[in-house]
This record gives structure tokens, sequence and C-alpha cells, in this order.
């Protein structure tokens, strides 16, 4: 609840939603998420893809998973607008490396990729506001 409440004291732009339209998003690109990389894991796990193909899944994973303590726990704004960047360059990342082997992991993450977009640009205008 103190997390919420400082958040909400956040100077933040008009066009920001509303904060219980994160949740819903969230839920759904999570089954999105699941889905797609599972299959990314599984692929490499039975050799069918290398390392390097699955480096940016792992990474895009680990600085997804960072966000929430880094902006809420942390509550600092710079490393979570950092963090958020590196979601979005991993994804892109993934995207790219994997269209080759199986393209419709590729247009599985369009929706993701469309939130992480407007979650970056709606990140950096709070960390620049709130500087």
């Amino acid at each position: 609840m103190q997390n919420y409440h400082w958040y909400s004291q956040l100077k933040k732009p008009k066009w920001a939603p509303p904060s219980w339209l994160f949740g819903p998003v969230w839920s759904v690109l999570y089954v999105l998420i699941f889905i797609s990389f599972g299959k990314v894991f599984l692929l490499a796990y039975r050799g069918q893809l290398p390392f390097i193909i699955i480096l940016p899944f792992i990474l895009n994973l680990i600085f997804n998973l960072a966000f929430t303590p880094l902006e809420f726990r942390l509550k600092n704004n710079f490393l979570a607008a950092l963090d958020v960047l590196l979601v979005l360059g991993t994804l892109i990342w993934a995207m790219i490396v994997i269209f080759p082997y199986a393209p419709w992991i590729t247009y599985f993450q369009i929706p993701y990729l469309i939130w992480v977009s407007f979650a970056t640009t709606l990140q950096l205008k709070v960390t620049w506001l709130n500087r």
C-alpha cells in the first residue's frame, strides 16, 4: 500500500493510463510470454537452438522481473527507466533472432512489443517529470 501511495504521488503525463489497467494487460502478456518463451526454452533444451538465440529471451525475463523491485521497492525511477529500456532492447533482439527458426514466436511478441514500447515511453516521461 505504501508503494502504491508513493507511485500515485508521482507526476505523470496526462496520457498515462489508470493504474488498474496494468494488471489485466500484464496478465494477458504473461500468458503470451509463457507460451512463446516456453517454446524457445523447449527448443533450446532439445538442442534445436543455439545459446545465442535464447540469450535475449533469458535477459528479457531477468530485466522484466527486475522492473517492479526497482520501481516500487527501491522507488528509483532512473533505474526503472534504464531497466525498461533493456526490456525493450532485449525483446527486439529476441524477436529478430528467433524469426528464422520460428516466425510465429516473433508475431506472438507483437502485443508485448507494443505494450513495452508504450511502457518505456511512459517510464521515461515519469522519470523526466520527477527528476
